[in-house]
Parts: C-alpha cells; sequence; structure tokens
C-alpha cells in the first residue's frame, strides 16, 4: 500500500505525537509549561489536515501528482481539498503562548552550524525527517531557534527537548517556514521520564 507523501507528514506527526506525549505531557519542568505540538496549530486547521481530500490515496508515491504544487493545480477543487491546501501553508497560531516559557520535545532540521559541526541556527519540527524528505510541516508545526553555544547533532533521528520562550515570528528558509520562534534556553536529548 502506497503512503501518500502530503498525508504522511500528519501520521508522522501523530505517531511521533503519541511517542513523545508518553513523558508526562501535563508535567512541568521548573517554570517551563510542557506544551504537545497540536496545541500550537488551531483546531480547524487540524481537523482539515486529519481529513485529507479522498483522491489523494489514489495518487501513487513519487509521481508527478505527488507534490504541494500538483495538489494546488487540481481542477474542481472541492471546499474540503481548499481547506486541506490552506492548512498545509498556514501561519495562523495561537496566541496564548507568546511569551511563555514552554518545553517541547521535538527534533532539529539545520540550517546553519559552527566550525566545530555544532548546530547554531535550525528549525524544530514534530517529526524527524521534516522539511528534508517530504513537504515541511505547515508553518505553525515549525518552530525556529538559534544555539550560540551551537548544539551537537548526532543524527537528524535523535530527538530533543526544548526550553525556552515561545514568540509569535514568521522565519523563511528554502527548507520551509515557521510561525514561532523559540528564544532557547536549553536543548537536551528527549528521554522518556
Amino acid at each position: 500500500m502506497k503512503i501518500r507523501i502530503l498525508s504522511s507528514w500528519v501520521t508522522l506527526l501523530i505517531l511521533n505525537f503519541i511517542l513523545l506525549s508518553t513523558a508526562n505531557a501535563a508535567q512541568t519542568t521548573e517554570s517551563y509549561q510542557e506544551i504537545e505540538w497540536i496545541a500550537l496549530m488551531p483546531k480547524d486547521d487540524l481537523e482539515a489536515l486529519m481529513n485529507p481530500p479522498e483522491y489523494l490515496s489514489g495518487i501513487e508515491d513519487g509521481s508527478e501528482q505527488d507534490s504541494v504544487e500538483a495538489l494546488g493545480q487540481q481542477e474542481g477543487v472541492d471546499e474540503n481539498t481548499k481547506r486541506f491546501q490552506k492548512a498545509l501553508s498556514s501561519t495562523r497560531v495561537i496566541d496564548t503562548y507568546e511569551n511563555k516559557p514552554i518545553r517541547i520535545p521535538g527534533f532539529i532540521v539545520p540550517l546553519e552550524s559552527d566550525d566545530s559541526q555544532n548546530i547554531t541556527e535550525f528549525f524544530i519540527v514534530p517529526y524527524f525527517g521534516a522539511c528534508l524528505h517530504m513537504p515541511p510541516p505547515p508553518p505553525n508545526q515549525i518552530i525556529h531557534s538559534k544555539a550560540e553555544q551551537g548544539i551537537k547533532l548526532g543524527s537528524l533521528y535523535d530527538p530533543f527537548w526544548f526550553e525556552g520562550t515561545l514568540v509569535i515570528d514568521t522565519t523563511e528558509n528554502t527548507l520551509g517556514t515557521s510561525a514561532y520562534r523559540l528564544k532557547l534556553n536549553k536543548a537536551y536529548p528527549f528521554e522518556e521520564e
């Protein structure tokens, strides 16, 4: 059975959410509020992404029709498809978390590194491989951050905890667009508690 690239990020988001939320999602560390990724997305965006257009399941994985651009070129697009397309590029945010100290699990997508190959600028994403192997998550599921001291990254598959102050701020890069920025205080390897 073929898995569609456009809808596979939703599946990965859910699977990683389940994996990472097993670490006592309601618990807080110091003064940081631990949040889940779906808390950063308006409910109607999540609902639209969870209900992709039916015809997507008939598109062969890796074909010319298997892209965000091809989705936008569909003729006779119904309201469900339009809403799905809009959710894929949504920069709508949840302002409840503006300037709040948060703790969130995620994966690093490197943007810049120092001479020692430590990651100094990056996107934080809810699942591994985001932005690199498939269309990126929606901007409201990507957080931009910087680490002056750099972060040692062994593999893109390594999950981390990120702690800092969340800011609503759009950052565009060739790998994706983020609707949030984290003023990073601490990043450390994810371990279930």
